[in-house]
Formats: C-alpha cells, structure tokens, sequence
C-alpha cells in the first residue's frame, strides 16, 4: 500500500502529507533525551513534524488536558503516583530511572569528592529555579527547603550548571544530565539520606494513540532501550 500511495503521488505531483505533533519537555530531560528522539524519529518516521515548548511537569500536565499539546516528556516523584489528580488518567509510559545528585564546583569545598552527607548541604549556597503554589521548587535537595539558602535563581539547567562551575553554588541534577555537564562541575551523591529516585515519563491522553504520537513516543523510549 505506502509503494501504491508513492506511485499515485509520483503520478498527481502530490508532496508527502506530514503529521504534526507538539511535544513538552520538562528542562531536565530535554538536553539529553530531546536531541536523540528526534534525530531517531527522522529515520523512522520522516513525515512526522514535531514542535516542542518546555514546561513544568504540573504546567505540561495541565496543557495536555487543555489540548495545547499532544504528548509531554515529565517527571515523577517517589512513590510516582499520576502526574495530575484529573480522570481519567494520562496515558503514561515509564522511560527510564535516574538517581538525584547533587552539582557542585570541582574546586573549594567539595573538590575531589564523590559523596556528601546531607547535614553538610544545610549551609550550602543554593542555585534553584524558582517556585510557586503551582510549581515545585527544582534545585535544592529534597527535605531541605525552608533551611536551604538560596543564592542565585534560574530555570534554566545550563545557567543553573555554570554557575556552579563558577563556584556560585550547588544545585541538584539527575543523573542522566551526566553528559552535559560542562567542565568544573562535579556530581555527587547524598549520604544520610534515602536515595531520590526520579523516573522519566512520556504522557498523553488516554484512549488510543495516532500513528504520529506512537511514533513520538517509540523514539523517546527507544533512546534508552535500543
């Protein structure tokens, strides 16, 4: 059938439909993930057109409900329940695990460490996104907020990791951003503290998929299982 539908396209002179999918990313997730779906996806699925906008797991849940996008890449916490209290529940798929640790300057305090305890990051200066009843706080170390002292506020995970390579701060990172992680930064795990867990999701409506989104969403997935 798609050798049928190319011929009567060769013969009318018609251009190959392409299908548009909107795409949220959380920021943590889009420097790694981002870049790999959709250089995958252009293999595998060349007539699917993606546009994508950053955003909050809470803000991309709530734009999924709206219609403004059509699948999001989130995060959930432990124990993982639902990304919104709304029914029926997103569609979710879990991609992946990674562990929260800590960024910190690969000279002063921290340098030539692997690990820190807890007690040790009350002090610590904090660089964090900001926050709001809606939103949560991203960049200080669960547990702590409300004794943390946060110096420098950014959203942006870049801004974020080159202030510590500066020696401005600490900031939380998940694991996966490992790649990215410029020069003079160091990454450490928390003792004294259970582990924080952090899975990446791919969410959309429930009900059944397009072709398109399937597509989306088996690139996503597929840039950590091959």
């Amino acid at each position: 059938m798609a050798s049928v539908d190319a011929a009567e396209r060769d013969l009318t002179g018609e251009a190959p439909r392409t299908e548009l999918v909107r795409l949220g990313v959380v920021l943590s997730a889009g420097p790694v993930f981002l870049p790999a779906a959709l250089a995958r996806l252009a293999g595998t699925a060349p007539r699917v057109r993606v546009t994508t906008r950053e955003g909050t797991t809470p803000s991309l849940a709530r734009a999924l409900r709206t219609g403004s996008i059509d699948v999001a890449m989130l995060i959930s916490r432990p124990p993982h329940r639902p990304p919104d209290g709304e029914s029926p529940r997103l569609h979710v798929t879990a991609v992946q695990d990674t562990e929260l640790l800590v960024a910190a300057p690969a000279t002063g305090t921290f340098a030539g460490r692997t690990s820190v305890h807890i007690d040790e990051l009350v002090d610590a200066p904090w660089i964090a996104a900001p926050s709001s009843s809606a939103e949560p706080l991203l960049g200080v170390w669960p547990g702590l907020p409300g004794r943390a002292r946060i110096v420098h506020s950014a959203r942006d995970w870049l801004t974020k990791l080159h202030l510590v390579a500066g020696g401005f701060g600490v900031t939380t990172i998940p694991d996966g951003l490992s790649p990215v992680v410029p020069p003079g930064v160091i990454s450490l795990r928390v003792q004294g503290a259970p582990p924080e867990i952090r899975r990446v999701l791919v969410a959309r409506l429930p009900g059944t998929a397009t072709p398109a989104i399937t597509a989306v969403t088996q690139a996503i997935t597929s840039t950590v299982r091959p």
